[in-house]
């Protein structure tokens, strides 16, 4: 029976990491866009269809980090209260803080690459 490396039980899977590739440029666009809103209504509270379509994405991002260490801080946006601009900022860009630190620690550069052929990352995955 073939020994299991600890450490690789932990890694995620490709379709974590797939959906990681998808949801990415998603959700910082999001937090751009509420952004550019916090500048100028600061305080003037997101609707309920922004709200719905941003936890829409901020739900399978936690899906991916569950096992993180990050996971216990992610809140989704409160769609009874509604967060106001600059709060939606705030709790997006722990996402994306999140979203960065799994990338970092899970897609690394190819040991194995020549420095003619210029670098080449990788995702670190189980299978």
């Amino acid at each position: 029976m073939a020994k299991i490396n600890k450490s690789e039980t932990l890694l995620p899977d490709s379709d974590k990491t797939k959906k990681f590739e998808m949801l990415f440029p998603m959700v910082n666009s999001d937090l751009n866009e509420i952004r550019e809103l916090s500048k100028k209504k600061q305080d003037e509270p997101l609707n309920k269809f922004k709200v719905k379509t941003i936890n829409k994405k901020l739900e399978r991002v936690k899906e991916i980090l569950i096992d993180e260490p990050t996971f216990d801080f992610l809140e989704l946006l409160d769609d009874e209260t509604l967060p106001s601009n600059s709060d939606a900022v705030l709790m997006i860009s722990q996402f994306i803080q999140a979203m960065e630190q799994f990338k970092k620690k899970y897609y690394t550069k190819d040991s194995s690459d020549f420095e003619l052929l210029g670098e080449h990352y990788s995702w670190k995955t189980k299978n």
